[in-house]
């Protein structure tokens, strides 16, 4: 007899069929908005600024002094698909994966 005043007495069971649709998308608005800041924040700049060095990369020419991803400031000797010779002193020249070259510089921003 106390039991069954127990089960009386208890709370309908949650997320009924009356209201399962608006929990369901109370569950994944959070989500999605995360989503959606995170692309915005994160994964589009770095897709913007990768795209902006590819672009910098297939711009290189010989005689273009650069700076590679390590430190190293020399002028382009010769340029295959992958590969980047630099010439770093008189009749010095290293070759480096086109990739690490972080950027271009102007003549007078070479350090001397």
């Amino acid at each position: 007899m106390f039991l069954d005043e127990a089960y009386a007495m208890a709370a309908p069971p949650a997320g009924g069929e009356s209201g399962s649709g608006g929990s369901l998308v109370s569950m994944l608005l959070p989500l999605v908005l995360m989503f959606v800041i995170f692309y915005f924040l994160l994964i589009r700049p770095q897709q913007k600024k990768a795209k902006e060095h590819q672009a910098m990369l297939n711009a290189i020419q010989k005689g273009d002094e650069v700076i590679t991803s390590g430190g190293i400031y020399g002028t382009v000797a010769g340029i295959t698909d992958n590969v980047v010779t630099l010439e770093i002193a008189n009749n010095v020249k290293i070759k480096v994966a086109k990739n690490q070259i972080s950027s271009t510089t102007k003549r007078n921003e070479l350090p001397k």
